[in-house]
């Protein structure tokens, strides 16, 4: 199975990269989690965030892997506990098809990518810087495969 976090945004500070690769390094060969950074739009006096939102969303819109599960990150998705991204993980691999999940700028993710998605996750009702994501969701992520794995990794 691949996972494939679909970013906007190509520099981000280190700590970034080390959390994300942490728990990158600790899935098993048969899921594989990637992250795809894409580079955010110039920013310029003359576009404003909804022009910017909507250049990310083609770019989001063309790095999706043919025949992917579209999962778009958004405060306003579904809320789920450990458990229940877990029961979400479980669907996906049995699904047999990848998923992709799409992180939004900094001004968030145009609404063609939530009309768009399959599926839309909100990892939290706080709006959570867009670098801060990439970590929280492979941390998730990796939890909910030790949840089905019956790993302690997780506790009650």
């Amino acid at each position: 199975m691949r996972i494939s976090v679909l970013a906007i945004g190509a520099r981000m500070p280190g700590w970034v990269e080390a959390g994300v690769q942490t728990y990158q390094k600790r899935f098993p060969r048969q899921l594989d989690f990637q992250i795809k950074a894409l580079a955010s739009p110039l920013r310029s006096a003359s576009a404003d965030s909804a022009t910017r939102r909507k250049q990310e969303a083609e770019a989001l819109h063309k790095a999706v892997p043919p025949g992917a599960h579209v999962v778009a990150l958004d405060e306003q998705g579904a809320l789920w506990t450990s458990a229940e991204l877990a029961q979400q993980l479980e669907r996906w691999q049995t699904a047999a098809m990848p998923v992709a999940l799409l992180i939004g700028g900094a001004d968030g993710l145009d609404v063609s990518c939530r009309r768009q998605a399959d599926q839309v996750w909100s990892l939290s009702p706080l709006t959570l810087p867009h670098a801060l994501v990439r970590v929280v969701v492979a941390e998730q992520l990796y939890r909910a495969w030790t949840l089905l794995q019956g790993h302690p990794y997780h506790r009650n």
